[in-house]
């Protein structure tokens, strides 16, 4: 009981816990909580005082847009100009209150920046001239850094436009002034045409005044907004960012707990089971004692309150030693503090849920033994009994065939619970498709006792040979004991093939997912230590450095470049197509086909070849074998040419690469039309630790500006951390723990407690001479009847509900994987255990029925 009211109240826990740190790590990835657009003629300060009315404030700056011609320079004895593009004003604040919108690159931050996509467009650094085309006489500034700007399409969304609206791109060419200098520059755009200027407010909000459960903090955040717009109707328009990342929230809410259903509940359904089964190992002997107390007289009432008593007694003390266990293992495998205000709801809802299970395994079977059955009966040995009503009615085999139908259905529809287009987590539930890994269980469960109970009924022969290397010469009447006993048997057969089912089933789903989780760390990061640059500071210089680095197994150089397909500008990476496997793994989901090496193989030998991404051959309606002109900026001239290709694949993913378009080619072929052989990326594979290589790389490289090094473990931290913001890490650590004391008292505590409800049986032996060989052929036959079936029977059904749990929960894995992955080390520990805890139990009562013989029989 203990354990149960542990188990439970820790996946409640988990739960709870989970959905806090859903809500604090969405809240801490948005950068802007709120951006206010003032409409022409709005009271600036009127607008600011509305906002520090309708929500508790803790950062605002304003920031004004300009949106002009376009720019040019004069660099190398060339001229490069670029298309129309966004100036804006910023104050000097603006970087403390918001630092996740600019990431400086190189140089300083005081002073005019440019954007790192602009200044390769214009081929401008640092201390070089920008001339910048307006409605008004051009002006010239001087570039002080170059940076990066991460959230680009959140800062240069469109305020005020309709839910579910297109989204704006944001502008390729963008340059940062500080507030004083652009109100100089463009006042008199302003004036003349007051189209092209808008303002904004960027609002920092206090996250401590939300409420820690993702549905509630959605709520009280989009009424907060809504509590603005009311303030400054017709003179400002809200782009709520804070509210819209939330609401993303409550649906990862939702997946949550179906993650927390479909591994945490058959646990949890186990653990109850396991309870019932150890209270029904004693339901004989409690008959036979409820038959003697009757007949000394005591009543009915008298025999169900003393149940009630013990009932009570196993209830409350089970709930409190249990919530004692859960602090326990809360604190040590969750690092959650179970024994606080917040959770008493939680607590006492287990507490009462244990009693109530108390009571429903040992008064209910005692009030219906004691109300149906005469005293004669209650002493009547029980023999054979009918087949359940589930068996005549061949539910396992219903429960399966429909659990195989919903599976076949969700398959052939694409279903993927978790959807993750364009990047942006989504998630689109279909409560029909979870029914299949439920009636998978259940229908296993049921189908694999009625296998045990027909092989016990009529493979008495088979079962014979099988224990005659265990029970020798008796290996005939032990079969036959065995046959009589069938519905015990089966009982327990199946209880331990359950707990093996969920143990091995929990531990191979999350060892597939930690496996994923380092292909989906190493396709973000690109490699396990990895080294970027600009293309004015190319990473490709510090190569010969790096690739001398202690721990250093490889080092491959990769461009990442721009290029236009169409109108469209597109990641364009540049590969050794032979060489770039030593560095990344390459992956077959990563290729549309299927075929990692063919497909870079026909890269290889095809120099103008490129690969070219899903969502480019949709929009553009491309196939395998086209050719298609791209257009990239050559080295001479800084101009964008167009070059020609020829499609040899598609990609889906690839490392480092964007979530929609990108572009992969030869890199000989891109230096060859581009003039500049450079590469900005370099992928290192480490023989050891990634981190201790990552801070070498980062000494090797510290007198060269502008580069980065980032490491796999860093990816692997955000990915745990940030799908659909909650760590399943946690809730397996805690069901695999779990599991092997649940296994342990399957295989142990449930087959000795029915050895032990069976000592008459085996005293009678002994009085009648059997020597310890004799009588330990009836006990250890059984011990390995029990595990060794359930053990086979488990692990089969555990590893089929793992690979279907997988196939429905695709999107949580990015790129989904190949193969499961088989816990090796853990299974063999299940094993282990659960055979321990059989021979224990088993030598425990080998021990026991030999002693004490005549009290027994007494006693009986």
């Amino acid at each position: 009981m203990a354990l149960t009211v542990a188990f439970i109240a820790c996946l409640g826990a988990f739960l709870q816990y989970s959905a806090a740190e859903m809500t604090a790590r969405s809240v801490a990835q948005v950068p802007v909580d709120w951006q206010v657009q003032t409409l022409p003629g709005a009271d600036q300060s009127a607008v600011e005082a509305a906002i520090r009315s309708a929500a508790s404030v803790t950062g605002l700056q304003l920031i004004n847009y300009a949106d002009v011609p376009g720019f040019e320079a004069n660099t190398g004895g060339t001229v490069q100009a670029t298309g129309g593009g966004t100036v804006l004003g910023i104050g000097p604040d603006y970087f403390d209150q918001f630092p996740a919108q600019v990431r400086p690159l190189v140089g300083s931050v005081d002073g005019v920046l440019i954007a790192q996509q602009t200044a390769a467009n214009l081929h401008v650094a640092v201390g070089d001239q920008v001339i910048i085309h307006h409605q008004a006489p051009d002006t010239s500034v001087t570039i002080a850094g170059i940076v990066d700007l991460p959230n680009a399409d959140a800062m240069f969304q469109a305020v005020g436009v309709p839910a579910g609206a297109t989204p704006q791109a944001p502008p390729d060419n963008v340059l940062l002034l500080p507030m004083s200098q652009w109100q100089q520059v463009f006042e008199q755009q302003g004036a003349s045409r007051p189209d092209t200027i808008r303002t904004e407010f960027h609002v920092k909000l206090d996250h401590h005044d939300l409420p820690s459960d993702p549905v509630a903090a959605s709520t009280r955040a989009t009424e907060s907004g809504r509590n603005f717009e009311a303030r400054v109707a017709g003179t400002a328009l809200l782009a709520n960012n804070l509210a819209a990342r939330l609401e993303s929230v409550r649906e990862d809410a939702l997946y949550a707990r179906l993650v927390f259903l479909f591994l945490g509940a058959p646990g949890a359904i186990l653990a109850i089971l396991l309870t019932l089964a150890i209270a029904g190992a004693g339901r004989d002997k409690r008959r036979r004692d409820q038959a003697l107390l009757r007949l000394r007289g005591a009543t009915v009432d008298a025999v169900l309150r003393l149940a009630a008593a013990e009932a009570v007694v196993a209830g409350v003390g089970g709930a409190i030693l249990g919530i004692l266990l859960a602090a326990l293992a809360a604190n040590f495998i969750l690092g959650v503090s179970l024994l606080r205000s917040a959770a008493v709801p939680l607590l006492g809802t287990v507490a009462v849920a244990g009693i109530a299970l108390s009571l429903a395994a040992i008064l209910i079977p005692a009030w219906r033994d004691a109300r149906s059955l005469s005293i004669a009966g209650a002493r009547r040995p029980i023999g054979n009994d009918r087949a359940p009503l589930w068996a005549r009615f061949y539910l396992d085999l219903v429960l399966l065939a429909l659990a195989a139908a919903l599976y076949w259905r969700s398959a052939a529809s694409g279903y993927q619970v978790v959807l993750a287009p364009e990047g942006v987590a989504a998630t689109a539930v279909d409560y029909t498709a979870f029914l299949a890994p439920v009636l998978l269980w259940n229908g296993l469960a049921l189908f694999s006792m009625r296998l045990v109970g027909s092989g016990l009924r009529q493979g008495r022969p088979v079962i014979a040979r099988g224990l005659r290397p265990v029970a020798g010469r008796l290996a005939d009447v032990v079969a036959a004991t065995f046959a009589r006993q069938g519905r015990r048997l089966t009982a327990g057969i199946g209880l331990a093939a359950l707990a093996f089912a969920f143990a091995a089933s929990t531990a191979i789903f999350n060892a597939t997912y930690e496996a994923q989780a380092r292909v989906d760390a190493e396709l973000t990061n690109g490699a396990d230590v990895r080294v970027t640059g600009t293309s004015a500071a190319p990473a490709s210089q510090a190569l010969d450095r790096l690739s001398r680095l202690p721990g250093v197994a490889a080092a491959q150089p990769m461009q990442h470049r721009y290029a236009y397909v169409g109108t469209d500008l597109q990641d364009l990476y540049g590969i050794d197509p032979e060489r770039i496997g030593s560095a990344t793994a390459m992956s077959d989901a990563f290729f549309a086909n299927g075929a990692a090496r063919a497909t870079l193989a026909d890269l290889a030998r095809t120099p103008d070849g490129v690969l070219v991404s899903q969502e480019t051959v949709n929009d553009y309606q491309l196939s395998r074998g086209d050719g298609i002109n791209i257009r990239l900026q050559n080295a001479a001239d800084n101009q964008y040419h167009a070059v020609p290709f020829h499609i040899v694949g598609v990609v889906r993913e690839f490392p480092t690469a964007p979530k929609d378009s990108f572009l992969v080619a030869n890199a000989t072929y891109i230096a060859q039309q581009t003039g500049s052989p450079e590469s900005e990326i370099v992928l290192i594979r480490s023989n050891g630790d990634p981190a201790r290589i990552a801070r070498a790389a980062q000494s090797a490289t510290a007198s060269l500006p502008g580069l980065k090094v980032s490491q796999i473990g860093d990816a692997v931290a955000l990915i745990g951390s940030s799908l659909t913001a909650i760590d399943l890490a946690g809730l397996t650590r805690l069901e695999l723990i779990f599991a092997l004391v649940m296994l342990a008292a399957s295989g142990g505590l449930v087959l000795g407690l029915g050895l032990a409800d069976r000592e008459r049986s085996f005293a009678i032996l002994v009085a009648l001479g059997a020597k310890p060989r004799q009588l330990g052929a009836f006990v250890w036959s059984e011990a390995a009847l029990v595990v060794g079936g359930g053990m086979f029977l488990g692990l089969l059904t555990g590893a089929l509900i793992a690979y279907v749990l997988v196939k429905l929960l695709t999107g949580v894995f990015d790129p989904p994987p190949e193969a499961l992955s088989l816990p090796w080390g853990y299974l063999a520990a299940l094993v282990i255990t659960a055979t321990s805890a059989a021979l224990l139990a088993a030598t425990s009562e080998a021990m026991r029925s030999r002693v004490h013989v005549t009290e027994k029989l007494r006693g009986e």
